[in-house]
């Protein structure tokens, strides 16, 4: 099975492509979509649909997984995600992939096996289970990586399960 991790912003967008053969995971690519931060948000939203979804044409993922908005204090950073996180899952509907979300917590929980894990916990184990040389930059990135790995472990898990119903 093949996973896009995103880890959605407007500034920066990052992206890891996973591979899942049984319980071995392995990174096909990885790497994160910019904007350029004086443009109007609907021209950065435009780039954005428009590096993601040739992508999704040339890899055609079997799943997108998608890291679930969290509110903080700062709404108009959140409602700047959200924005981005919609022309995601925009694109991968547009290309019949489906999508499915996963909590900041989840995603801590499934990599590091602890949900209050630090971000550079997270991103050794990211470098870890995908056997990288180094820990994947910009942290976006590496959070993207770390998002696909949760959705392989909670994908399988789930699949488990509707073996024994």
């Amino acid at each position: 099975m093949i996973i896009l991790g995103i880890d959605p912003g407007t500034a920066i967008m990052g992206y890891g492509l996973i591979e899942q053969k049984g319980n071995h995971l392995k990174a096909l690519t990885y790497a994160c979509w910019r904007t350029p931060a004086h443009m109007p948000l609907a021209e950065r939203l435009l780039i954005l649909h428009e590096q993601i979804d040739p992508f999704l044409r040339e890899y055609h993922p079997d799943h997108m997984a998608i890291e679930e908005l969290f509110f903080n204090r700062n709404t108009t950073t959140a409602l700047a995600v959200g924005h981005a996180r919609g022309v995601a899952m925009l694109a991968s509907a547009q290309n019949r992939i489906p999508v499915y979300e996963y909590t900041p917590l989840q995603v801590k929980q499934a990599v590091v096996g602890y949900g209050r894990a630090d971000k550079n916990q997270v991103q050794q184990m990211v470098k870890g289970l995908l056997g990288l040389d180094q820990i994947p930059k910009p942290d976006d990135t590496a959070d993207a990586l770390a998002i696909a790995i949760c959705h392989a472990h909670s994908h399988a898990l789930g699949r488990r399960m509707e073996e024994f119903r």
